[in-house]
């Protein structure tokens, strides 16, 4: 798959999983410093998982500040964005933006990103994405984003929690 920031095609290394697999194992990092795992996220509801290359770009922004709106209308999801920004700078939008319902997660080891196949070492970002994960930990909605410019479907994402 191609993919493309700003008009430019990027190499990604490595092969996202497919409609039906297991969650990779992975790690992040929530805003206590406390590390997270893939495993720590599958709670006995669906995850939505919000990818975003960098919080503080504005389609970035506007992805998160989106489901963070639908959250409370999803009480047996659970809903997180990582990216591969620093816990402070993670911290500091949320404060600055008044995002509090969404749980955010750093990626800046980039665990995630290479377990999953969305990090593009050249630029030290993962790709846009929402997946949708069971509570069996298979992964049931996958999209991303080949103009890494553009926001997701969030109507098609919603229907597949």
């Amino acid at each position: 798959m191609t993919f493309s920031f700003n008009g430019e095609p990027v190499t990604v290394p490595g092969n996202q999983p497919k409609l039906g697999m297991k969650l990779p194992t992975f790690s992040v990092v929530d805003a206590k410093n406390q590390t997270i795992s893939a495993q720590d996220l599958l709670i006995d509801k669906p995850l939505l998982i919000s990818v975003v290359p960098n919080i503080n770009t504005s389609v970035c922004s506007l992805q998160t500040k989106h489901f963070n709106e639908t959250v409370d209308q999803h009480p047996n999801v659970n809903f997180v964005t990582i990216s591969t920004n620093t816990v402070e700078e993670q911290s500091n939008w949320c404060a600055a933006e008044n995002v509090e319902n969404m749980k955010m997660l750093s990626d800046v080891a980039h665990d995630f990103g290479d377990a999953m196949g969305l990090y593009v070492p050249e630029l030290k970002l993962d790709l846009r994405s929402v997946w949708i994960i069971n509570p069996n930990g298979t992964v049931k909605y996958s999209e991303i984003l080949h103009d890494q410019g553009q926001e997701p479907n969030y109507t098609e994402a919603l229907k597949n929690i």
